[in-house]
């Protein structure tokens, strides 16, 4: 017999380069859009082993885990590398960039998140952008958290190399990404001879295979499932309006704010300012007395489905992130969420008040 999933015709080039295009409308560039068939670290570590290598002098930004994982293979690819580390309750400013150009003006390379999921913190990429400029330096953006949940606007930012995923804000499967990447990036790939050729990381192969053949023919088999459901979850992104995405996105970060703060028990935004904080997840600091990993093992005991999670490795202690993005993005997933915390800090002898922080949402919300 027939399945839906499986009996399907092969994805066609022309569908392909389609889903693309649709991307590139999404991020409103015209740079070169690349959709690769694997989870976006893939397009994250082949960018810059690609773009970078021995002479380059790298400025990476670190606001949260993946700050550092970019400082590791900015290093193994060769490159000089100075760190910018904020603390993960904050963001970057502006300043502190243009302070470290001053500081290393052979600077050529910048790496930032836009968004550190795992932190709750969100950078202002279009006044770095700006500075970034000024400098002449190549732009590396990690847009993964942040794209269907605030703008992500590579060419009015700058951005030279933009990598994003579909499976948080937009909603959409974890198994295939995207990178937009400017004619200055292609020009530094190409000169670098240590950047991936032959190999899946290689972004030079695709370029070649692909874009400059006209997209007439795949290079390989594609991820179909996962190229159809990003498809899917384009058009849906299109046909509810991006502005509405991310209104809903910011609401719900709005929301989870206000009702974690009315709730109680000790329980209080991490990030500190509300401007510093990610539209796609908030992160929940908890007193010191209390596990975070605990609460959210009691929450998700009564509900596995809550978007709830603890912080890794050393923030499994005191962070507690509510991952209200795609489609979780929503006052009852806040409510919920905000619920399940409120049951699991009254079980420890916290004083908690779920009515108020109800009603804070429900303020919030509308």
């Amino acid at each position: 017999m027939t399945h839906p999933l499986l009996d399907l015709p092969p994805l066609t080039a022309r569908r392909f380069a389609a889903i693309e295009d649709r991307v590139a409308r999404l991020l409103d560039t015209r740079q070169d859009v690349l959709i690769t068939q694997g989870e976006a670290l893939l397009p994250l570590e082949g960018a810059i082993r690609a773009a970078a290598g021995p002479g380059t002098v790298a400025l990476n930004v670190i606001t949260g885990p993946y700050g550092q994982t970019f400082g590791g293979w900015l290093r193994d690819a060769g490159a000089t590398v100075h760190d910018i580390s904020v603390p993960f309750h904050t963001a970057v400013r502006a300043e502190q960039i243009r302070a470290a150009f001053a500081e290393h003006p052979e600077i050529d390379f910048v790496s930032l998140v836009h968004a550190e999921a795992a932190t709750g913190n969100t950078n202002p990429v279009a006044e770095i952008g700006e500075a970034v400029r000024e400098q002449g330096a190549l732009f590396y953006l990690d847009a993964v958290a942040s794209v269907g949940a605030e703008p992500v606007l590579p060419d009015a930012w700058g951005v030279d190399l933009c990598v994003i995923g579909a499976q948080k804000a937009m909603g959409g499967p974890a198994g295939v990404s995207a990178i937009s990447v400017s004619e200055r990036a292609w020009a530094r790939m190409a000169a670098n001879p240590n950047a991936p050729r032959r190999s899946y990381l290689s972004l030079l192969d695709w370029k070649e295979r692909w874009l400059d053949a006209g997209r007439t023919a795949l290079p390989h088999a594609p991820a179909q499932l996962e190229m159809l459901a990003l498809d899917a979850c384009l058009e849906r992104i299109e046909a509810d309006g991006p502005d509405a995405v991310m209104a809903r996105h910011r609401r719900a970060a709005e929301a989870t704010r206000a009702g974690a703060s009315a709730l109680g028990g000790g329980l209080e935004p991490y990030v500190h300012d509300a401007a510093d904080a990610a539209p796609v997840a908030t992160t929940l600091r908890v007193p010191p007395s209390l596990a975070a990993s605990d609460l959210v093992a009691a929450a998700l005991a009564a509900d596995p489905a809550l978007p709830l999670a603890a912080g890794g490795g050393a923030l499994a202690k005191e962070m507690i992130r509510v991952n209200h993005y795609g489609p979780d993005a929503t006052e009852s997933a806040v409510q919920a969420s905000l619920a399940a915390l409120g049951t699991a800090l009254a079980a420890q002898g916290a004083p908690v008040d779920p009515a108020a922080a109800r009603q804070a949402v429900q303020r919030a919300w509308r």
